[in-house]
């Protein structure tokens, strides 16, 4: 689903695939893979991606379902986990948004793997 929300994203800005690949910084062919869901684009690709693309890894995650609707949807724990992260005066800004992206990239990550079934492998 996040590679087809890319593709719309970038047809919608009138780019070539080839245009976004070399904007972002990735081969053409790792590109191809993104859109088509075969691969799952690490969190700088995807923040690169987003920003070539005028808009947000968040917002595009979101949009491709990942990144939960509303609180009543995520339970406590999550969170709870968050808010701990967005308040931590220890960190900067750069690295409370640096762990923002890994916990929700890894979330991510495992609801594409339970949702094409592949299981067993960490």
């Amino acid at each position: 689903m996040l590679g087809a929300i890319i593709r719309r994203q970038r047809e919608l800005a009138s780019l070539s695939m080839r245009q976004l690949s070399a904007s972002v910084g990735i081969s053409n062919p790792y590109l191809s893979q993104i859109e088509r869901g075969l691969r799952a684009p690490s969190d700088a690709v995807l923040t690169s991606i987003a920003a070539s693309l005028h808009t947000t890894a968040d917002q595009l995650y979101s949009d491709a379902g990942f990144v939960e609707a509303s609180d009543q949807d995520a339970s406590e724990s999550p969170s709870r986990l968050l808010a701990e992260i967005q308040a931590a005066q220890e960190l900067t800004g750069a690295q409370r948004r640096a762990l923002l992206e890994v916990y929700r990239s890894f979330v991510d990550a495992n609801a594409v793997r339970r949702s094409r079934g592949a299981g067993g492998h960490q």
